[in-house]
């Protein structure tokens, strides 16, 4: 399974903000979506990325309103990203070397979405269950030897 299999299952949506964003209309943002994360963009460009776990960090190290900090002081810039053709193996492995619960996916300087540890266990287990319905099929239809 390739990587762009699991952007067509999951879809296309993104969420998006800039870097002059505060930290609350992100944290709204992602709280009204049900959002792990947010793609910074800037002049159509992809500059960072807002996870959950930059909003965790932000809140303790600033220790003041979000209403004061912006998006740009705390998001991820230059995340580690996947690309269309990565096999599945290799996404989830990079995932975990890099401990990213989400990854842009980019297809030379174009953003074709975000993927998360969840797509990828969602789509594996979709496609063990397709398999797994499929060996049965071809065992229940296996011919009988006959006897000679």
């Amino acid at each position: 399974m390739l990587v762009r299999e699991i952007l067509r299952v999951k879809g296309g949506t993104l969420y998006t903000t800039t870097p002059e964003q505060t930290l609350a209309t992100a944290i709204d943002t992602m709280a009204d979506l049900d959002a792990g994360s947010l793609v910074v963009m800037q002049a159509g460009k992809m500059v960072g990325m807002l996870t959950f776990r930059e909003v965790m960090q932000a809140m303790k190290q600033h220790k003041t309103d979000p209403e004061n900090v912006l998006i740009g002081d705390v998001m991820v810039r230059e995340p580690v990203t996947a690309y269309p053709d990565m096999d599945a193996n290799d996404l989830r492995r990079l995932m975990i070397d890099k401990h990213s619960r989400y990854l842009p996916v980019m297809d030379g300087s174009v953003l074709l979405g975000v993927i998360s540890f969840l797509d990828v266990a969602k789509a594996v287990l979709e496609e063990q269950s397709f398999e797994n319905r499929m060996l049965k099929s071809y065992i229940k239809n296996w011919p009988e030897e006959t006897a000679s």
